[in-house]
C-alpha cells in the first residue's frame, strides 16, 4: 500500500510545473470574480490576480495569458502572479526589438512636462522631447491620451528608459504611405485626390501622399484660359493616371480623359457646307471662337465675318455668350480645327459689283476710315472702296487724306476700277473734273523762267509753289546742296521749267542763279 502511495506522490510531483520567481509563464484563466481572477499555470495552487490588471478583452474563461511570477508561495501559500509586470517585461522586449529594427510603436502621451511629454508605450514610460513631437500648434487636449505612432530614437537598458520621436514617425509614415500609394497607382486607372495648389499651367492634386500634376491642357476638351475655371482649392476630384515616373516622383493626371473625346466622330457630326448655331466663347483680334458643343469649338476668321466690312476689331461686333448661326467651311480632325463663316450665309454682293459699278460712272459714297495712303469709303450696298491720296486732287499735293476729307462725310466720286475677284473698288475725286494738265503744260512751256515760293525741303528736292494749288519740284540734282541748305519755306526764288509730265501730273524745275 505504501508503495502505491509513494508512486502516486511521485506522479503528482512530476505533474507540477517547476516555476521560478521573476519568470514569465503562461496561465489559463479558470475563474473570473468581481475583484479578482484565478489563473492556472500548472502549479500546485492557482494564482490570484486583481481584475484591474486585465484588459477587458482578456477576461475570458480558458484564455491563455502571460504572467510574471513574483513569489512561488506567499503568506497564504498561494503563488503570487502579476499580469501588469508581465506586460511591462513583454513590452520592454518589444521596445528593444523595435529599437533595433526601426519599426514604429504605438503610445499615448499622458502628461505634459517641462521640455516635452511623458508617453505610455506598452506599459513603459517614455519621454517625447518637444523638438521631436511634431505637435507644434496642436492643442494639448488633442494630444494627451490620444494614440500616436512613435519611433524609438534612444534606449537605456539599465534604466529602462526610452526617448521617442513623433516627427520621425510621421516622416516614416509618409514615406511608407507614398510607397503604398505608388504600388497602387497604375497608368490608365482612376484615382481620387484633393486639389492642393493652382498655377497658371495647371493644378497639383494630392493623391493621399503623392502629388500629381493636372495640366491645363488635360482639364477639359474645351479651351480654357485658367485652371481656376475648372477646379478650386480643396476640391475632391477623380482623375485618370496618364503617366508615372517613380524615379522623378512625377505623376501626370487627366480630367478630360474620363470622358470620350468629342472630336472622335467630328467629321460625321459636322459636314462641310452645313449650318449650325453656336455660342461665342472667345474673341481675338484675328477672329471669333464659337462653341458648337461641349469640347468642340470653331473659328470665324475676320475675313469670314463680312463680305463688305473691314473688321479690325471683332469685339465691336460680338460679345461673349452671343448665339450665332454659322456655316461649316472646313473640318480638320487631326489638328482639331473647324473653320466657320458668317458671310457665307449671305449673298456675295461682289458677284454683281462689276455690272453695277461701271468704270467712269459717278456715285455717292460715305467716308468710313483712313490710312496714310487714302480713304476707305462705303458704297450704297455696303461694299467698300478706296480713294487713293493721289486721286484726290489734280494739282494739290495732299499729305494725308484727312486734310481734305472727314469721317462720315458724304462725297461724290468717280469709279476708276472694279476687281470683284480681289474685292477692290478704286474711286477718285479729281476724276469728276477733266484734267487741267494739258492747259498747265501750255501755260508753262519748257525753259520758262518765273518766280516761285519755297514750300518744303526734302531729301529728293525742293517743292516750290507756282500758283494756288500748283507746285513744282526742283530735283536734288538741279540745285547745289549748300544752296538748298540755305533755303527755308516762304523764300522767293527764281526757277526754270525743265519738265512737264501731263500723265504723271508733275512739273520739274531747276533753280536759276
Amino acid at each position: 500500500m505504501s508503495d502505491v502511495k509513494s508512486e502516486l506522490e511521485k506522479l503528482y510531483n512530476e505533474s507540477i510545473k517547476i516555476v521560478k520567481e521573476g519568470e514569465v509563464v503562461t496561465g489559463k484563466i479558470c475563474l473570473i470574480k468581481s475583484k479578482e481572477v484565478l489563473v492556472d499555470i500548472g502549479f500546485k495552487s492557482e494564482g490570484i490576480i486583481p481584475i484591474s490588471e486585465f484588459g477587458q478583452q482578456e477576461l475570458e474563461i480558458g484564455r491563455e495569458v502571460k504572467f510574471l511570477v513574483e513569489s512561488v508561495e506567499d503568506d497564504s501559500g498561494a503563488i503570487k502572479l502579476s499580469r501588469e509586470k508581465a506586460r511591462r517585461i513583454q513590452g520592454w522586449d518589444k521596445i528593444v526589438e523595435f529599437s533595433k529594427t526601426g519599426e514604429l510603436t504605438e503610445g499615448k502621451p499622458f502628461k505634459k512636462v517641462k521640455g516635452g511629454f511623458l508617453v505610455d508605450v506598452m506599459g513603459i514610460e517614455g519621454f517625447l522631447p518637444s523638438s521631436l513631437s511634431a505637435f507644434k500648434g496642436v492643442p494639448e487636449r488633442d494630444v494627451l491620451h490620444k494614440l500616436f505612432k512613435f519611433k524609438i530614437v534612444k534606449l537605456n537598458n539599465f534604466r529602462r528608459s526610452i526617448i521617442l520621436s513623433r516627427r520621425e514617425a510621421v516622416q516614416k509614415e509618409k514615406t511608407e504611405s507614398k510607397e503604398k500609394i505608388w504600388l497602387n497607382l497604375s497608368v490608365g486607372e482612376l484615382a481620387s485626390g484633393t486639389v492642393k495648389a493652382i498655377t497658371d499651367f495647371g493644378a497639383f492634386v494630392d493623391l493621399g501622399g503623392v502629388d500629381g500634376l493636372l495640366h491645363i491642357t488635360d482639364m477639359s476638351w474645351s479651351k480654357i484660359s485658367h485652371p481656376s475655371e475648372i477646379v478650386a482649392l480643396g476640391d475632391k476630384i477623380e482623375v485618370k493616371i496618364l503617366n508615372l515616373d517613380k524615379e522623378s516622383g512625377k505623376v501626370s493626371l487627366g480630367l478630360k480623359q474620363r470622358l470620350p473625346d468629342p472630336w472622335q466622330d467630328v467629321q460625321t457630326k459636322y459636314s462641310i457646307g452645313s449650318k449650325i448655331k453656336g455660342k461665342v466663347v472667345n474673341i481675338m483680334a484675328y477672329g471669333v471662337f464659337v462653341e458648337l458643343e461641349k469640347g468642340i469649338e470653331g473659328l470665324i476668321h475676320v475675313s469670314e465675318i463680312s463680305w463688305t466690312k473691314r473688321v479690325n476689331n471683332p469685339s465691336e461686333m460680338f460679345a461673349i455668350g452671343d448665339m450665332v448661326e454659322v456655316q461649316i467651311l472646313n473640318v480638320d480632325k487631326n489638328a482639331r480645327r473647324i473653320s466657320l463663316s458668317l458671310k457665307q450665309l449671305e449673298q456675295n454682293p461682289w458677284l454683281e459689283a462689276e455690272s453695277k459699278y461701271t468704270v467712269g460712272t459717278n456715285v455717292t459714297v460715305r467716308v468710313r476710315g483712313f490710312t496714310e495712303y487714302g480713304a476707305f469709303v462705303e458704297l450704297d450696298n455696303n461694299l467698300e472702296g478706296m480713294i487713293h491720296v493721289s486721286d484726290v486732287s489734280w494739282t494739290k499735293r495732299i499729305a494725308h487724306p484727312q486734310d481734305v476729307l472727314k469721317k462720315g462725310q458724304k462725297v461724290e466720286a468717280a469709279i476708276l476700277s472694279v476687281d470683284s475677284k480681289n474685292r477692290r473698288i478704286s474711286l477718285g475725286l479729281k476724276q469728276l473734273q477733266p484734267s487741267p494738265w494739258p492747259q498747265i503744260a501750255a501755260r508753262y512751256p519748257l525753259e520758262t523762267v518765273l518766280e516761285g515760293e519755297v514750300v518744303s525741303l526734302t531729301d529728293f528736292g525742293v517743292f516750290v509753289k507756282l500758283e494756288d494749288d500748283l507746285e513744282g519740284l526742283i530735283y536734288s540734282g538741279e540745285i547745289d546742296k549748300d544752296q538748298a541748305g540755305k533755303l527755308k519755306p516762304g523764300d522767293k526764288i527764281k526757277v526754270k521749267v525743265i519738265k512737264v509730265d501731263v500723265e504723271q501730273s508733275k512739273i520739274g524745275l531747276s533753280i536759276v542763279i
